[in-house]
């Protein structure tokens, strides 16, 4: 799935992000990772009856996809990439 194929644009900024950060990925993961996150992105963006995929929308993705025992690498790449992931860090 593509981003950009999906149903719901995808905010250019955050997108550029988003494929910056999984490019970091290593590649026996990478594939996974896009397939749920921006599945669960393009959920969370219809949720909140936004017409964009935003930043938030793929931080919130990646906190509730992606298994804990990748968090710390997980919040390495999203600090790399740009993504202000502090205030929607689950509590």
């Amino acid at each position: 799935m593509n981003p950009v194929d999906t149903k719901i644009q995808w905010e250019p900024k955050a997108l550029a992000k988003y494929q910056r950060m999984l490019e970091k990925i290593p590649l026996f993961h990478r594939e996974i990772a896009k397939k749920v996150v921006e599945k669960k992105a393009g959920i969370n963006a219809q949720e909140r009856g936004a017409i964009h995929v935003e930043e938030q929308d793929i931080v919130r993705a990646f906190f509730s996809e992606v298994p804990m025992a990748f968090y710390s690498l997980m919040i390495r790449l999203m600090d790399d990439a740009g993504f202000d992931y502090k205030k929607y860090e689950p509590k």
